[in-house]
């Protein structure tokens, strides 16, 4: 589990965060025997992203932002917020996050607490980087009004209010924006600004951490 005291609560800059390239990357072992088949098993239980915000940058004063964000994060000491250019919403196809979005679990009566989550398929991905004002609720697509939960912005875990707890088998259902929690995958960033003039873009690696 991630220690969130090494946890800064700041978003990366948004405008270079959306021209970086990058996405998940799993890690698995394939064994090939002497009949020609092989054997395949899964290292990680969960994905892992990767991304290049070098890319992202468009001026010299996209360079200048991610040097003072390096800087107040003493290089890859400190993990932060970042946008995923190509992943962010529970909803498909970059349509607006509806409260019916993505699947949480199921009411018994008692339990408030339901962590956010993405589904791909049978994979469900935790979010524990939401974006806290666009969180929305549903129980049986009943939409609850704002005041009737609250969000711990560290985990994604959201918490019903007592006077809203779901009934059995009620499902509940939740669209929102998320971020992914990150580091700089580097303790040393290295930019020319002839080279920036010139086309050079300078490697910004940046990885996410659980």
């Amino acid at each position: 589990m991630q220690d969130l005291s090494s946890f800064h609560d700041v978003p990366f800059p948004l405008g270079v965060s959306f021209g970086a390239t990058g996405g998940p990357e799993w890690r698995n072992e394939i064994v090939s025997l002497t009949s020609g088949h092989e054997k395949r098993n899964a290292r990680w239980s969960m994905s892992r992203r990767f991304y290049d915000a070098g890319t992202g940058l468009r001026s010299l004063n996209d360079l200048r932002d991610v040097l003072r964000f390096f800087e107040a994060r003493r290089g890859s000491l400190y993990a932060f917020r970042f946008r995923d250019p190509f992943d962010h919403l529970s909803s498909e196809q970059d349509a607006p996050p509806q409260p019916t979005d993505q699947f949480l679990g199921r009411g018994d009566g008692t339990t408030r607490q339901f962590q956010l989550a993405k589904h791909y398929g049978d994979y469900q991905r935790i979010i524990t980087k939401p974006v806290l004002s666009t969180v929305q609720l549903a129980v049986e697509g009943e939409v609850l009004a704002g005041d009737a939960f609250s969000v711990n912005w560290l985990t994604g875990i959201v918490e019903i209010h007592e006077d809203y707890v779901p009934p059995p088998q009620a499902k509940v259902t939740a669209g929102f924006l998320f971020d992914v929690p990150v580091r700089f995958d580097t303790d040393r960033l290295s930019a020319s600004i002839a080279s920036f003039k010139a086309g050079e873009i300078p490697s910004i690696p940046i990885v996410e951490v659980k």
